[in-house]
């Protein structure tokens, strides 16, 4: 990781438009009119890239140092794939309000903030408390990112079955982080709640069972309305979909219940929940998260052009009509190459950030959480100072 300047600083008159007191009038200017901020700061293209190393990777609860190689990694991509210049922060305390004040305190350095690696439960209400609060978006990718992956698999996976969205019948094994929003975010594009099962470590969430929590009691308020209870192997008969994100084994014996045809996601790293070798004896299309196997569902695709459009548009928030134009973005990218070893296109194909950027924004404005209508050109920032130093 490194800072680099973008303007050069070769002469007297270089520091003095860089420092002072060139820089004195931008401050005047800001202090004068503070929606100035983004033009004149590094703000409007700079995200916060903020865990505290509790959920990382597959390694657990490991801590903010340990965590840091993972964050400068998040980094690296967020300025390969979107152009985005982020700052790794790696916060030493696991205290829910805690990190609360600690990213609300840093926010007016940065145009939106990346939650990474934050175990749940506490993950959905750091993020839902921050979005409320802050003015920039706020966005838990290992929820929000692996559902606008899954959802664009499993666009491309029912179109080339021939499968109507809002006829699926869907499981979703985990209800983690990535579980709560990939329900959420199929059910926002079209796969019907009722239809849906969520199973945790304990078996189907449904209305009735006890000590839910509020997360989960939400889950069972949208999903299951039929009442099915049981564990994973009940919650398979008749399946279309089995989304794995529980980092637990399914035996075959449940995966024998699903409907023909089927389609598995088995997504838990670095040992997905159903061997692919079993899984394709089972479904007609498989993914996992990993990169040796065809179809990985990987949260480069989405996060970097995520916020791209994001900045671009100065959006306050990220909306779930956002969230869905991204995965959108992704499913069409490989519409001319459309099979069933290739429902998403690869991490390194530089068509995806430009594209789901462009979504993105154009969903942000269509939300009104827009704050600019077109992406704006670099201010004038150096030739203004000179005027005026």
């Amino acid at each position: 990781m490194t800072m680099t300047a973008t303007v050069p600083l070769a002469s007297r008159d270089d520091l003095s438009l860089a420092y002072t007191p060139g820089v004195a009038r931008v401050c005047e200017a800001i202090a004068e009119d503070e929606s100035l901020y983004a033009d004149y700061t590094w703000t409007a293209n700079t995200v916060a890239v903020v865990t505290d190393g509790s959920a990382v990777l597959g390694l657990g609860n490991i801590g903010p140092k340990a965590a840091m190689p993972v964050m400068e990694g998040k980094s690296v991509l967020f300025k390969q794939f979107g152009g985005v210049d982020s700052i790794p922060i790696c916060l030493d305390t696991q205290d829910v309000e805690g990190i609360i004040a600690a990213v609300k305190a840093m926010a007016p350095s940065f145009g939106g903030i990346n939650l990474e690696d934050i175990s749940a439960p506490r993950c959905f209400e750091i993020e839902e408390r921050l979005d409320a609060e802050l003015d920039i978006p706020v966005f838990h990718d290992d929820q929000h990112g692996t559902a606008v992956v899954t959802l664009a698999a499993l666009r491309n996976a029912a179109k080339l079955l021939g499968r109507h969205f809002a006829d699926l019948r869907v499981v979703v094994s985990g209800a983690g982080a990535a579980g709560v929003a990939i329900t959420n975010t199929l059910i926002a594009a079209g796969v019907q709640g009722a239809n849906m099962i969520v199973c945790d470590s304990r078996g189907i969430i449904h209305a009735d069972r006890p000590s839910l929590g509020p997360f989960k009691e939400r889950i069972a308020a949208t999903t299951n309305i039929s009442g099915r209870t049981g564990g994973i192997t009940e919650a398979l008969i008749g399946a279309d979909v089995l989304i794995g994100v529980s980092g637990g084994a399914i035996e075959e014996s449940a995966l024998a219940g699903m409907a023909p045809g089927a389609i598995i996601f088995a997504l838990a790293n670095p040992t997905p929940e159903v061997p692919p070798a079993l899984a394709h004896q089972y479904a007609a299309i498989v993914a996992t998260g990993r990169s040796d196997f065809p179809n990985q569902i990987n949260n480069v695709l989405a996060f970097p052009g995520i916020f791209r459009g994001t900045l671009d548009v100065r959006a306050t928030t990220i909306t779930e009509r956002m969230k869905v134009a991204a995965a959108d973005a992704i499913a069409a990218i490989v519409a001319d190459e459309l099979r069933p070893e290739a429902i998403v296109p690869s991490p390194l194909d530089p068509r995806v950030g430009p594209a789901v950027a462009a979504a993105v924004a154009a969903a942000a404005i269509e939300d009104g959480v827009a704050r600019r209508v077109a992406v704006p050109a670099p201010a004038p920032v150096v030739a203004e100072v000179r005027q005026t130093a």
